[in-house]
């Protein structure tokens, strides 16, 4: 069976939650992964829910973690991100458009003309231009070597109505963007596509579960992990680009290439 080793990921977003999941399952087929966000340690071991920290945990599970101080607010920050990627690895297989900024509080239910604006430039702003800008600066890795994977992390809010209006337009607008971008990236062997987890056991989900803010099954929420290893799977498909333009959900492609949840196995 194929592996990542010697293959290079970007995954955005990644010092908890999805992201470090999906860095998680890069590591697990040996890829070197780079791990960005804006939590930092420096402490050893280093604290959780850092950058630091999930490289710790991609180092454990077979890969090559490097976390890179990013705020995908700032283009400049982004740009000086791919440059290094180039520069050290001359490569880029695999980038992980996941970043995203949960409102602070929370934009759960209610009109949107009562959550302050700010909650569009949370959600709209790093949640989907920080995923084109990561784009703009990855793609040219890819182009250049004629192949390689862009994987934009969504949900089924792009479908219909969950939490907010303007949860709604980013997980609408991160579909879009894959499938577009996937038009103009196929001629390179590129590819581009969405992908859904379903419900997550993330660290916020958790918090809020505990708090009793959110109620859910924990038990037949999915891992982290699981959207990771349906990274790596798609990573390794050497037909990945008939799958190139596509909206997928991470447990449909669990049955087609058989991988499991770490928690559920």
């Amino acid at each position: 069976m194929a592996d990542l080793k010697g293959k290079v990921a970007v995954v955005t977003g990644a010092s908890r939650g999805v992201g470090r999941g999906i860095a998680e399952g890069l590591a697990e087929a040996g890829a070197t992964v780079y791990i960005t966000g804006r939590s930092q340690s420096s402490e050893n071991p280093p604290a959780p829910r850092t950058i630091q920290a999930t490289a710790r945990a991609v180092d454990d599970l077979g890969g090559k973690g490097i976390a890179v101080a990013v705020d995908h607010n700032d283009d400049e920050q982004v740009k000086a991100l791919f440059d290094r990627v180039a520069k050290e690895q001359g490569r880029l297989d695999i980038l992980v458009n996941n970043v995203y900024k949960i409102p602070d509080p929370p934009a759960w239910g209610g009109g949107f003309w009562e959550h302050p604006i700010s909650v569009w430039d949370d959600q709209c702003g790093v949640g989907l231009r920080g995923y084109y800008v990561a784009s703009v600066y990855g793609a040219p890795l890819m182009v250049a070597q004629k192949c390689g994977l862009i994987v934009n992390i969504s949900s089924s809010g792009g479908d219909g109505y969950t939490f907010s209006s303007s949860y709604g337009v980013c997980k609408s607008g991160v579909d879009r963007m894959a499938v577009d971008m996937a038009v103009e990236l196929k001629k390179y062997s590129v590819a581009a596509l969405s992908l859904r987890p379903a419900a997550v056991k993330t660290e916020f989900i958790l918090d809020a579960v505990e708090s009793g803010a959110v109620q859910m099954d924990l038990k037949a929420a999915q891992s982290p992990r699981f959207s990771g290893r349906c990274v790596a799977a798609l990573a390794m498909d050497p037909d990945i680009m008939t799958k190139t333009g596509g909206i997928f959900s991470v447990a449909k492609l669990a049955q087609e290439y058989r991988f499991t949840d770490p928690d559920q196995a």
